[in-house]
C-alpha cells in the first residue's frame, strides 16, 4: 500500500477467523452483556437485543447507542423495537467513530 492511499479488497475477500461482537455496557454497575457471532445482519441483532431484554430488570428504561448498520434499521428490527418501548435507538453519525463519540459522551480523556 502506497502513503496516502486507502487499502482495497478484493472482491472474493474472506473474513478467516473473525467474528461480530456485540456488547452493551450498564453504565449504572459495569456490567456488560457480550456475544460473538459469526455475521452481522437482522437476526443476530434481535437475537443480541432479546439476550439483553432478559438480562436486565424490566422497569429500566435502556438507551442503545449504534452505529449505521443496516441490520439495526431493517423492518423486523424496527417493529421488534416498537414492541419493546423500553429500548431507545440512538444512532451515532454516519463515517464517525463509534469509540470516539463513546469516550466524548463518558468524558473519558485520550491515553
Amino acid at each position: 500500500m502506497k502513503r496516502g492511499y486507502a487499502g482495497t479488497m478484493t472482491d472474493d475477500y474472506t473474513r478467516h477467523g473473525t467474528t461480530t461482537l456485540f456488547a452493551a455496557l450498564n453504565i449504572l454497575d459495569g456490567k456488560v452483556s457480550s456475544a460473538c457471532m459469526q455475521k452481522h445482519r437482522q437476526d443476530e441483532f434481535l437475537k443480541f437485543l432479546k439476550q439483553i431484554d432478559k438480562e436486565t430488570p424490566k422497569d429500566l428504561d435502556l438507551h442503545l447507542i449504534a452505529d449505521n448498520n443496516g441490520a439495526h434499521k431493517t423492518p423486523r428490527a424496527q417493529a421488534w423495537l416498537k414492541k419493546h418501548p423500553r429500548f431507545t435507538m440512538h444512532f451515532t453519525p454516519t463515517s464517525s467513530s463509534l469509540l470516539t463519540i463513546l469516550a466524548r459522551s463518558l468524558n473519558v480523556k485520550k491515553c
